[in-house]
C-alpha cells in the first residue's frame, strides 16, 4: 500500500495520544506492531497518520488533542490551496454561526463543504479591507473541518491565533509578539475621555485597538508591516468590536504611511525597538519631524513624532518604549524639544516582565499634541512602578518585588490603579500635584532641560523619597517586622512535620489514565472560560460578571486570592469557581505552583481565561490528590505544547489509578506541601519587604540604627581587645 500523504512526527503522535515523547519512544522499541516509519530520516522519522491512529485505537488510546491543536496539526499535514489568509476570512464568517450550524458543516461531503466555505469566505472578503479573492479546493476539506470545529469549541480568537502562527512560521517573520491585554488596557486608560477615532501604526494582532474599542472607540485604524498581522488584526477586531468601523492596511508606517491625512483623537502604539534600517536617510526632510530629525539609532523617536503628527489638536498618544529612549545621548535634542513644547506629558517606568522583551523594564510615554493658544505645560509627570506591589497572599499584606516576575505574575490591578490614579490627579491640576513619594513626582520643564535631558523616571522620582514621613515609615517597618516574625514561626511549625518514609528499594509504579479518559468516564468535569455564543451555558456558569473577582493563572502561581479584573471577561462565559475545584494554570511558565485546590476564599469567583478548572466527583477522586499529580513538573511537561509559550493541554494530564483511601493519604500529603510552600513564600516576601523598608529608611534619613546594636558591638570589640 503506498504511504499516505498525511505523515506525523513522534511529537505529533504524543499530542494525539496525550502521552509524553518518551512514551512514544518506548512504544517504538517495545511493540513490534508499532507502525514503521513511512518517510523522514533516521533521526527524524515520519509515520503514516492513519496507521498510527489505527494502532492507537487498537489499544484504547483516543485523541487527547484540543481542537486548536488538531487544527495546528491538520494545517501541517494538508496543503491548503487558498492560503492562510482565506482561512482567516473564513473564521470571521464561521464565528457568526451557531454551534449547531458549524457541527452540520463538518458533516458535509468534501465538495459541499468546500463550496460552502468558498461562499462564506468570499462574503467576508467583501467587508475586510484589502482582502483578495478566495480560493479553496477539494484538498482543503480536512483543514476546513478542523477550522469549523476549533471555532465551535474554542472560539474565533483561538482559531485566529493558530492560523497567524502558521503563516508567521511560513513567512520566517520574527519579532511578532502580542501586547499583554492588561498593558493594552492601561495604555487605553491613559487617554482622557472616550476617543472615537483611534490609530495604531504598528498594530500587530490588534490588542491595543481592541482595548480602545472597549473604551468606546468606534473608528479603528491600524497598519502593520506584516500582511498576516494586518489581516489577523482586521478579523480579530471585527469579531471583538462588531459595531466599530475597522480599517487595517499592510505596509511600513514610517516609509509608506497608509493614512497620510488621518487625524485621530488618540494614537496607541507598541512599535518595534532598536531598528536601524527605519528609513533615516530617505525620510530626512519628512514633515513629521516637527521636533527634530530622529537620529539613525533612534527609530523610537521617529515613532513618537509619527504618532504626534496623526493627532488632532489636543489629542493624546501613549507608546511603549525601551528605557534607553529616555536617556540615550543621541536623542537629547529631540527629547528637549518634546519637553520644551509641552508635548511630553508623562513617562511611566514599568516593572521587568510587563511585556516582551521580558528582561527589560519598559516605559510608557504619554504625549499630547499642543493646542494653538492652549495652556502652558510647566511640568512633566514621572511614575516609577518598578517596585510594584504584588497581590496579597494570606496574612501580612502586600509586598514589593523589584522586577521579580513576568507579565503573568504582575499585580496588574494594583499597578493600573497606581498609574491611573497618579495620572488623573496630575491632569486635573498639574500645578498643585503633590505626587506620591518614591512613586510619582512632577518635575518642572526648566529642571529637565539640562545638558543630558535624562527622562528616566527612577532618577527623577528618587529625589521625592526624602518627603516620606519618618514616623509613618518607622510604624510601617515595625508592623512588617512583626508580621515577618509570625510568618517565620508558622514556617518552622510546618517544616517540623516528620515521617516522610522511603517507598522501598525502588520507586513505586502505578497505572495511569489521562484526564480526557477520566472526564469521559464521569470521574471529573472540565470547565473552561469560552467566548459568548460558542456553546450553551453549562451548570455553574455566570450569567454576568459584574462585581465578581476573577481567579487568574497569576493568582495560582503566587498563591493569592482572586485578583483579576472582571472587565477582562466582557465577551466570554466564565464558570464560577466552587470550593474543592482543582485549578491548573493553562500556561507553563514562570515560578510558583501550577495547580491548587480552590478554598472557601475562592468560591464564587469567575474563572480567568488562562486557567483550567476540574470538578472531581468526591466519591471517586480526592481533590488534593488530583492537584498534586496534575501539577507535577513531569506531568506538566508531557502535557504542554509550544516553543516560546508552553500551553498545557488539560486532556493530556495523567493521574494514577489508586483506591480512594490511598488517594486521600496522598492528598493530605500534597495539602501539607502546599501549606509549606505558602508559608515559605509568605516569609520570603515579608523578609524582602521588611529589608526594603529598613534599608530605604536608613539611606533616606528617616530611620536611625538601633542604639543597642552599637552598644553590643562596642562591648564585643572591647572583649576582643583583651
Amino acid at each position: 500500500m503506498p504511504p499516505s500523504s498525511a505523515q506525523v512526527t513522534a511529537a505529533e503522535i504524543s499530542r494525539i495520544a496525550g502521552v509524553t515523547r518518551a512514551t512514544v519512544s518506548n512504544w517504538r522499541r517495545r511493540h513490534e506492531d508499532f507502525p514503521a516509519p513511512s518517510g523522514g530520516t533516521d533521526s527524524s522519522p515520519l509515520y503514516d497518520l492513519e496507521s498510527v491512529r489505527a494502532w492507537l485505537a487498537s489499544r484504547g488510546h483516543t485523541s487527547a488533542s484540543s481542537p486548536s491543536e488538531e487544527l495546528r496539526t491538520t494545517l501541517r499535514l494538508h496543503a491548503q490551496g487558498g492560503g492562510t489568509s482565506d482561512l482567516l476570512l473564513l473564521v470571521l464568517a464561521a464565528a457568526a454561526r451557531a454551534p449547531e450550524e458549524l457541527t452540520a458543516a463538518t458533516r458535509l461531503p468534501d465538495a459541499d463543504l468546500v463550496a460552502r466555505a468558498q461562499r462564506e469566505a468570499s462574503a467576508a472578503a467583501d467587508v475586510v479591507p484589502g482582502a483578495d479573492a478566495v480560493r479553496f479546493g477539494t484538498g482543503d476539506a480536512a483543514v476546513l473541518r478542523a477550522l469549523y470545529t476549533c471555532v465551535r469549541d474554542e472560539g474565533g480568537q483561538a482559531a485566529l491565533g493558530v492560523l497567524a502562527e502558521r503563516e508567521l512560521e511560513d513567512s520566517a517573520a520574527s519579532g511578532a509578539y502580542r501586547t499583554p491585554p492588561q498593558l493594552a488596557d492601561l495604555l487605553a486608560g491613559l487617554v482622557p475621555g472616550s476617543p472615537a477615532r483611534v490609530l495604531d501604526p504598528a498594530c500587530g494582532s490588534g490588542t491595543l485597538l481592541a482595548a480602545a474599542a472597549r473604551r468606546g472607540a468606534r473608528e479603528l485604524y491600524g497598519q502593520d508591516t506584516l500582511p498576516v498581522q494586518a489581516r489577523r488584526s482586521a478579523v480579530s477586531l471585527m469579531l471583538t468590536a462588531p459595531e466599530a468601523t475597522v480599517t487595517v492596511r499592510a505596509a511600513d508606517s514610517l516609509r509608506a504611511d497608509a493614512f497620510p491625512d488621518l487625524l485621530a483623537d488618540a494614537v496607541l502604539c507598541n512599535p518595534p525597538f532598536g531598528v536601524r534600517d527605519w528609513g533615516h536617510d530617505e525620510l530626512a526632510y519628512d514633515p513629521r519631524w516637527a521636533y527634530g530629525v530622529p537620529p539613525r539609532a533612534e527609530s523610537e523617536l521617529a515613532w513618537v513624532q509619527h504618532a504626534l503628527a496623526h493627532l488632532t489638536s489636543g489629542g493624546y498618544t501613549a507608546l511603549i518604549l525601551p528605557p534607553a529612549t529616555a536617556g540615550r545621548a543621541s536623542g537629547r535634542r529631540v527629547r528637549a524639544e518634546l519637553v520644551r513644547s509641552g508635548a511630553l506629558r508623562a513617562v511611566i517606568a514599568l516593572p521587568v516582565g510587563a511585556s516582551v522583551p521580558l528582561h527589560v523594564g519598559l516605559q510608557i510615554w504619554v504625549l499630547q499634541r499642543p493646542e494653538p493658544g492652549g495652556p502652558e505645560r510647566k511640568s512633566v509627570l514621572f511614575v516609577d512602578t518598578v517596585e510594584t506591589p504584588t497581590a496579597t497572599a494570606g496574612r501580612g499584606g502586600a509586598a514589593h518585588t523589584r522586577g521579580a516576575g513576568r507579565s503573568a505574575s504582575l499585580d496588574w490591578a494594583g499597578l493600573t490603579a497606581r498609574v491611573l490614579g497618579a495620572w488623573q490627579a496630575f491632569t486635573e491640576n498639574p500645578d498643585t500635584f503633590e505626587g506620591e513619594p518614591g512613586v510619582a513626582h512632577a518635575v518642572g520643564v526648566v529642571d529637565l532641560l539640562d545638558d543630558v535631558v535624562d527622562l528616566t523616571p527612577a532618577r527623577l522620582v528618587r529625589a521625592s523619597r526624602a518627603e516620606i514621613d519618618p514616623a509613618e515609615l518607622a510604624t510601617e517597618a515595625d508592623a512588617a517586622r512583626r508580621d515577618l516574625v509570625e510568618a517565620a514561626e508558622s514556617l518552622a511549625r510546618t517544616a517540623a512535620h516528620e515521617n516522610w518514609n522511603a517507598a522501598g528499594a525502588t520507586a513505586r509504579e502505578w497505572r495511569t489514565a489521562t484526564v480526557a479518559d477520566l472526564s469521559r468516564g464521569g470521574a471529573l468535569t472540565l470547565l473552561r472560560t469560552v467566548p459568548e455564543g460558542v456553546r450553551a451555558r453549562a451548570e455553574g456558569e455566570a450569567e454576568e460578571t459584574g462585581g465578581r473577582p476573577v481567579l487568574t493563572g497569576a493568582d495560582i502561581a503566587r498563591g493569592s486570592g482572586p485578583t483579576g479584573d472582571p472587565a477582562e471577561l466582557r465577551s466570554v462565559v466564565a464558570p464560577l469557581v466552587a470550593a474543592g475545584d482543582v485549578l491548573v494554570r493553562a500556561v507553563a511558565s514562570g515560578a510558583g505552583p501550577m495547580a491548587r485546590v480552590a478554598g472557601d476564599e475562592d468560591a464564587g469567583a469567575l474563572l480567568g481565561p488562562h486557567v483550567h478548572l476540574f470538578r472531581p466527583d468526591p466519591k471517586r477522586l480526592d481533590a488534593w490528590f488530583l492537584a498534586g499529580f496534575m501539577g507535577a513538573e513531569d506531568n506538566i511537561a508531557g502535557a504542554s505544547t509550544g516553543s516560546t509559550v508552553l500551553t498545557v493541554n488539560p486532556g493530556r494530564l495523567r493521574v494514577p489509578l489508586l483506591p480512594l483511601e490511598d488517594q486521600r493519604r496522598y492528598g493530605e500529603a500534597f495539602r501539607h506541601v502546599h501549606e509549606l510552600r505558602a508559608d515559605a513564600r509568605r516569609a520570603t516576601r515579608l523578609a524582602e519587604e521588611t529589608a526594603r523598608l529598613l534599608a530605604g529608611g536608613l539611606t533616606g534619613g528617616q530611620l536611625l540604627p538601633p542604639q543597642e546594636t552599637a552598644e553590643v558591638r562596642g562591648r564585643r570589640d572591647g572583649d576582643s581587645s583583651h
